[in-house]
C-alpha cells in the first residue's frame, strides 16, 4: 500500500528515500503480519543508496542523517525471524558491495554498526543463514583497508583486543561447505594484506594464532585419512580407492595453495608463524619414514604417502629455505655415511648419532628461520619446533656417523627407496629427488649431491629423460647396453600381444599412447602430479583374480604398448633424434579392399539388424537364455584390422538373406570343440568394451565395468565335419585380421627400428 502511495515520485528522489525511512523508524516489531513489508522497506533503502552514491550525494546525506544503520541493527534486535535475518544480511552484502565512495564505506563501518551485525547472535542451526553471514563477512573484508580497518578492531593502548570480522569467521573455517570454508579463507587473506603492526601482533598470538595450528592439524589428518585410503583393504574396489584418494589430494593441494598465499602476504611474523606450524605438524612427521633410523618406523605415515606429502609441499609452498631444509633432512643419512662428505655434518669425534644429528637440525632450523628474522622478531612458539624431530628419536637409535663403516655402507634414508624393488617407493623417491635437484633454490652443493646419487632405472622413463638433462643427455656404455636390453624385452612383450585377444586395439593403443607418452615426458617437474605414486601403489595391490579374462588381458595389452612406446621415445632422446607429435603406421598407406584378403563389403560392414548374403555362413544352432533354443547362420568376416562373427536369422521372405542378430569381435573368440560332444563349438566372447577418449589420450575408457563376466557361446552343429570347418574358418579369418595389423606395425617392430 506505501508503494502505491509515491507512484508519482521517482523512487530515487531524497523525498521517496526519506519516506521509506520513516515507515521503517515506526516499525516497533517485525512478525508474520509485517515482515514482507520490512522487507520491501529494506529492498528500497539498499537500491536507493547504491543509486546515491554513485549519483545523487544528497541521498548518502540523508542515510547519514537519519542514521539508517543504526535502524539495521535495531531491525535485527526486534526480529528473530531468520528470514529477516537473511535477507537484510543480504542486502547489506548488496549495499556494501556496490558502494565506492570512500567516504561512505567510512561511515557505514564507524560506531560500530558493522561490529554489532556481526556480533547479533544469530542462530546458524538447521538453517541457510549460515551463507547470507559469510556473505556479508566478506562483503565487508573486500572494502576494509588501513584506514578503514580501524574501526572494526577493538583496541586497549598500543594492544588490540578484540576483532569480530576475523574472530566471527574464523569460527566458520571448518564448515561443511566448500563455499563457506572458501568465502572465510578470502576474508582472512583479505584482512592480512590491510593489517598494520598491532592487528599482526594480535593475529599471531595466543589464542588467535591457533587457527593457524588448527588448520595445519587439519591438513595433517587430512593426510592420514588419505594414508588410510591408500593402505585400505580390498573392501573398496582400486577405482572407488582412486576416486577418493583424488578428493581427498585435491583437498590437501587446495589448503597448501592456501598456506602458501598467506606466506605470500610477506609479514615475517605470519609467514613464520605458518611456516612453524607447517615444519612442526606436518613437514616433520612426513619425513620420519624417510630418514629410516629404525627398522620399524613409528611414522603416522606410511613411506609413499610421505614421499607424497613432501613433493606436494616443495611444489605449492616451496621457498629456498624450506626446500633446503628438506634437502637437507633427507640427504642427511647419505651426507653422514660419505667419508668425503661427512664433514659437512659431522665432526667425526666419536660422539654419538642423535647428538650429531641433533646439532644438524640446529643448523637447518637457523636456514630456515632466517629467512622469516627481523629486529625484534622472536620464535613464536618458545621452541625448538625443528629440533623436535630428534625427540621423535630416542638415544638408543642406530648411528649414522661416519665411524661406524658397517652403518656407513648401507643404504639408509631415501637411498633405501631410491633403489628398492617396490616400483611405487622407486618412482616417488626418484620423483621427489628430481623436485629438489631441478629447484632453481636447492643449495647448490645439495643438488650436486642429489645428482650424484642414482641414475634411474628403466622402470622410470619420465625420470630417465629428466636425468639425462642433467647428464648433458648421454648414457656411460654400462647403461646403454642395459636399455638396449630394456628396449629389446618391451619390444618382444609387443609383439607376443599380437597373439593375444587385444590385438586389432593395438595400432589405436600406439597412437594414443605416443602422444600422451611424448606429453609426459616433456612435462616440467613442476607441474608432474605426484598422485601417479598413490594410485600406482593401489593399483599394484588389485586383485585380478576376479577379474574377467579380457579385461586382464587388455590392461597387459595397454601396459606392453605403453612399455614399447616409452622406449622407443627415449631412444629417440637418447640418439638425439625427432619425436613426431603423432605416429604414422606403415599400415595406414595399406589398401583395407584387397578382395583375396576380405569377405564382401556388405558382411564386414554390417551391424545389428541389417541384411546379409548368408553366402558361405553355416547352419547352426544356439540357446539365448532369454529367447531360448534358435535356428541361425554364423559366418567370421574380416576386413583389414576389423574382424567379426555374425550371427543372422533367415530373412522372413529372402531366402538367401539373414538378419544380423548378434555380433562378437573375432580377436579372443579362441574357438574350441567340446571333447564330448564334437558338434558343438565353444566361443568366448570379450565384453569388456573399450573407448578411447579423444580429448585425453592417456585414458582408457569401459562402458562396462571390469567385473563384467565374459560372453559364453556355444553353438551346435548338424554334425561334427561342420564344426570343424566352422572353427577352421574362424580361425583363418582371425589369422588374415592379425597379419593385416602385423604388417600395420612390422616397420616400428623391427630390431633397428628408428624413429623418423
Amino acid at each position: 500500500m506505501w508503494r502505491s502511495l509515491w507512484r508519482s515520485i521517482d523512487r530515487f528522489s531524497p523525498q521517496y528515500f526519506k519516506y521509506v525511512i520513516n515507515e521503517l523508524r515506526g516499525i516497533k516489531v517485525v512478525d508474520r503480519s509485517n515482515r514482507e513489508m520490512v522487507i520491501d522497506l529494506m529492498q528500497s533503502i539498499v537500491e536507493t543508496v547504491t543509486y546515491g552514491d554513485r549519483h545523487d550525494p544528497l541521498i548518502f546525506e540523508y542515510f547519514m542523517e537519519y542514521q539508517v544503520m543504526a535502524e539495521f541493527v535495531r531491525v535485527l534486535r526486534i526480529s528473530k525471524n531468520s528470514r529477516i535475518e537473511a535477507t537484510l544480511l543480504q542486502y547489506l552484502s548488496i549495499m556494501i558491495q556496490n558502494i565506492d565512495s570512500e567516504h561512505a564505506i567510512y561511515y557505514c563501518f564507524s560506531n560500530d554498526y558493522i561490529n554489532n551485525i556481526i556480533a547479533h547472535p544469530y542462530k546458524f542451526d538447521g538453517g541457510d543463514l549460515a551463507p547470507y553471514y559469510i556473505s556479508f563477512l566478506r562483503a565487508v573484508s573486500s572494502k576494509i583497508n588501513r584506514d578503514t580497518l580501524c574501526l572494526l578492531v577493538k583496541v586497549d593502548g598500543d594492544n588490540v583486543i578484540s576483532f569480530p570480522l576475523y574472530s566471527e569467521a574464523l569460527k566458520f573455517a571448518r564448515h561443511g561447505e566448500k563455499m563457506i570454508q572458501t568465502a572465510v579463507r578470502a576474508l582472512s587473506l583479505n584482512v592480512y594484506n590491510v593489517s598494520d603492526d598491532m592487528v599482526f601482533r594480535f593475529l599471531t598470538s595466543p589464542p588467535v594464532s591457533d587457527y593457524f595450528s588448527d588448520l595445519v592439524q587439519s591438513l595433517k589428518e587430512q593426510c592420514i585419512r588419505l594414508d588410510t585410503i591408500v593402505h585400505a583393504n580390498n573392501e573398496t574396489s582400486p577405482q572407488g580407492r582412486i576416486k577418493e584418494i583424488q578428493l581427498d589430494t585435491d583437498k590437501v593441494v587446495d589448503d597448501l595453495y592456501y598456506l602458501k598465499d598467506i606466506i605470500c602476504i610477506g609479514e615475517l611474523r605470519l609467514s613464520r608463524c605458518v611456516m612453524e606450524n607447517l615444519l612442526k605438524l606436518l613437514v616433520l612427521p612426513a619425513l620420519i619414514p624417510l630418514l629410516q633410523f629404525e627398522e620399524k618406523s613409528d611414522s603416522i605415515f606410511s613411506a609413499v604417502t610421505s614421499l607424497y606429502i613432501v613433493s606436494r609441499i616443495l611444489q605449492v609452498v616451496g621457498g629456498r629455505s624450506l626446500i633446503n631444509f628438506i634437502a637437507g633432512v633427507i640427504l642427511y643419512p647419505y651426507l653422514a655415511s660419505s667419508k668425503e662428505d661427512a664433514s659437512q655434518v659431522n665432526n667425526c669425534d666419536g660422539t654419538s648419532g642423535s647428538d650429531s644429528f641433533s646439532r644438524y637440525m640446529s643448523k637447518l632450523e637457523a636456514v630456515v628461520y632466517a629467512e622469516f628474522d627481523s629486529e625484534g622478531t622472536e620464535n613464536i612458539n618458545g621452541d625448538n619446533s625443528l629440533g623436535c624431530l630428534v625427540g621423535y628419536k630416542s638415544c638408543d637409535s642406530p648411528s649414522v656417523s661416519c665411524n661406524d663403516y658397517k652403518i656407513c655402507t648401507k643404504r639408509n634414508g631415501i637411498l633405501g627407496y631410491v633403489f628398492s624393488d617396490n616400483p611405487t617407493l622407486l618412482l616417488s623417491s626418484l620423483y621427489l629427488l628430481l623436485i629438489l635437484a631441478e629447484s632453481k633454490d636447492c643449495d647448490d652443493f645439495l643438488s650436486r649431491t642429489i645428482r650424484s646419487i642414482v641414475l634411474p632405472k628403466e622402470k622410470t622413463g619420465w625420470f630417465l629423460e629428466k636425468w639425462l638433462g642433467f647428464q648433458g643427455m648421454k648414457l656411460g656404455n654400462d647403461c646403454s647396453m642395459l636399455f638396449n636390453t630394456s628396449y629389446e624385452k618391451s619390444r618382444e612383450r609387443l609383439q607376443k600381444e599380437l597373439d593375444g585377444p587385444w590385438f586389432d586395439y593395438i595400432p589405436d593403443t600406439l597412437r594414443n599412447e605416443w602422444e600422451s607418452c611424448k606429453k609426459d615426458l616433456e612435462e616440467p617437474v613442476n607441474r608432474k602430479d605426484p598422485l601417479f605414486a598413490l594410485e600406482l601403489h593401489i593399483d599394484l595391490q588389485k586383485d585380478d583374480s576376479c577379474a574377467t579374462t579380457s579385461s586382464v588381458s587388455w590392461l597387459r595389452m595397454v601396459d606392453a604398448v605403453k612399455a614399447f612406446v616409452l622406449h622407443l621415445q627415449l631412444k629417440a632422446l637418447i640418439w638425439k633424434q625427432d619425436r613426431p607429435d603423432k605416429l604414422v603406421l606403415d599400415g595406414e598407406t595399406l589398401s583395407t579392399s584387397e578382395s583375396w584378403k576380405t569377405r564382401s563389403s556388405d558382411q564386414s560392414s554390417a551391424n545389428f539388424g541389417a541384411e546379409v548374403a548368408l553366402g558361405s555362413a553355416f547352419s547352426c544352432r544356439i540357446a539365448f537364455s532369454n529367447a531360448g533354443i534358435r535356428d541361425i547362420y554364423v559366418i567370421p568376416v574380416s576386413k583389414g584390422k576389423t574382424g567379426k562373427l555374425l550371427l543372422m536369422e533367415k530373412h522372413p521372405f529372402r531366402t538367401q538373406k539373414g538378419v544380423v542378430i548378434a555380433i562378437a569381435p573375432l580377436p579372443g573368440l579362441s574357438p574350441k570343440i567340446d571333447k564330448e560332444h564334437p558338434t558343438w563349438l565353444h566361443l568366448q566372447v570379450r565384453e569388456f568394451d573399450p573407448r578411447f577418449d579423444s580429448s585425453k589420450t592417456k585414458s582408457h575408457h569401459s562402458k562396462r565395468s571390469n567385473n563384467a563376466t565374459d560372453g559364453r557361446w556355444t553353438l551346435g552343429f548338424p554334425n561334427a565335419e561342420a564344426c570343424t570347418a566352422a572353427q577352421l574358418m574362424i580361425l583363418e579369418e582371425t589369422r588374415r585380421q592379425r597379419s593385416f595389423v602385423e604388417r600395420q606395425l612390422a616397420l616400428m617392430l623391427r630390431d633397428n627400428a628408428l624413429v623418423d
